[in-house]
């Protein structure tokens, strides 16, 4: 057992296992967003390391290929730009005041937050991608000297929280046009409320999609800025 455990690839074969498993789940579950398939596959694997006693360090060197994949993943997020280039750039002031605005307050909320309970530097660095989608916050993760693996967590916890709240608040705040709804949640849940309302709507989801890459770029930029300010 030991032996299996300490092969090259055994953490890599046993992320696409679990994750299979928990996407057969999520999909007989009726896509409940409390159990999409990333969130079961983090909390089934990290109780699996612990009980095989399973480094972290040596897990994730078994995952080389799927880290060197978030390349390709990060690219690959520019597509929905492309399918809904011409319905954003007929609606370009509206997009680019709620993702001014949106972004700012979710800054805000998050660095006020936390200052306010007096937390310390790491974790406020680890949370300042918390809304942007996992590649592209992994990196942004990497660039603030944040732990990579508390960022992950509270990304997840802040994808999961906005796609089982969020289309309610919008709905209790009368917001019904498809297209807002859809770019308010990818903004905030990225890839996990994404799913979500893609399962309501393809107008919805492409409009998630999109706000989901824009608000990743745009974080690109001001969040080693912010970090910056807050620490400095």
């Amino acid at each position: 057992m030991s032996a299996v455990l300490h092969l090259p690839l055994f953490g890599m074969v046993l992320t696409i296992l679990v994750y299979l498993v928990a996407h057969r789940l999520h999909q007989a579950s009726g896509r409940s967003p409390l159990l999409t398939p990333v969130l079961v596959s983090v909390i089934v694997i990290a109780v699996i390391l612990q009980l095989v006693g399973l480094p972290y360090a040596e897990y994730l060197r078994q995952c080389f290929v799927l880290t060197l994949l978030l390349g390709p993943a990060t690219v690959a997020l520019a597509l929905p730009l492309l399918h809904n280039g011409r319905a954003l750039l007929s609606s370009a002031l509206p997009v680019a005041v709620t993702l001014l605005i949106g972004g700012a307050v979710s800054v805000a909320i998050t660095v006020g937050t936390l200052l306010a309970f007096g937390v310390d530097t790491d974790l406020l660095l680890a949370a300042l991608p918390r809304s942007v989608t996992s590649p592209v916050g992994l990196s942004i993760a990497e660039v603030l000297d944040a732990s990579v693996p508390l960022a992950v967590t509270l990304t997840l916890i802040s994808g999961v929280a906005g796609a089982v709240v969020g289309p309610a608040l919008l709905t209790l705040a009368r917001v019904r046009d498809e297209r807002a709804r859809g770019f308010a949640i990818g903004m905030t849940s990225h890839g996990i409320g994404t799913s979500r309302v893609l399962a309501d709507s393809a107008v919805s989801g492409g409009w998630s999609s999109a706000g989901m890459v824009l608000n990743a770029l745009a974080m690109t930029v001001v969040l080693p800025v912010v970090a910056h300010l807050v620490t400095g």
